[in-house]
């Protein structure tokens, strides 16, 4: 129990996209019990925020237990976003940093990183802010010990086995490898948030400056 209206439910095992998966198939079977008034995806963990404080919870963690171990994976046909990416320069200037702790040239990890395909598995941490599944993991870097104070909202990140996109100019540990022009976050729009669960992106080199 998270207070005395919420409930986590954090997902055994490593960050896999079955596994998150298998999160989403977890929502679409919970969303429309009474009881429930908000669902909030993370990285393999759903919050449960309930109407009322619940009488019986373990009932309610039993009931996900079941539904976690019988539910099939649910897979969400998003969107495809196409990107392109100023590489390196000074809104990337964590690039050598990425290339120091991998053993790879610049230029690999800037190959690596624009073939791979990535999916948006949850929004969330700032408005906006889309955790994606899909870095090679020859390109993985923890964050940084000293988060920079003020990385620009469209940089182009790094975060463990995690990519990004910040969505917000303001303080960030991820590492900063380039720039991409876009707004993730629009108050004013029908749907503020530009990411939702399952859309897809693909980065391409708009320029490289290393």
């Amino acid at each position: 129990m998270m207070g005395t209206r919420a409930m986590l439910f954090e997902a055994p095992g490593e960050f896999t996209m079955r596994q998150q998966q298998r999160i989403w198939a977890l929502i679409a079977h919970t969303e429309n019990r009474p009881d429930i008034q908000e669902l909030v995806p993370g990285v393999t963990n759903l919050l449960l925020i309930f109407t009322h404080a619940p009488e019986y919870p373990e009932q309610i963690a039993d009931w996900l237990r079941n539904a976690w171990e019988t539910l099939p994976p649910l897979q969400i046909e998003g969107r495809l976003f196409e990107m392109g990416v100023q590489y390196g320069g000074a809104l990337g200037d964590d690039l050598a940093a990425v290339s120091a702790h991998t053993g790879l040239p610049p230029e690999e990890v800037i190959r690596l990183h624009h073939e791979g395909e990535y999916t948006v598995c949850a929004v969330g941490s700032a408005p906006g802010f889309g955790y994606l599944h899909g870095l090679n993991p020859r390109i993985a870097t923890p964050r940084k010990s000293v988060p920079s104070l003020n990385m620009p909202a469209g940089t182009v990140t790094i975060g463990g086995m995690q990519a990004g996109i910040s969505a917000l100019t303001g303080p960030n540990g991820w590492n900063s490898i380039g720039y991409t022009e876009i707004c993730l976050f629009d108050p004013h729009r029908s749907s503020p948030s530009l990411f939702a669960i399952g859309d897809r992106i693909r980065f391409y080199p708009e320029s490289i400056e290393l």
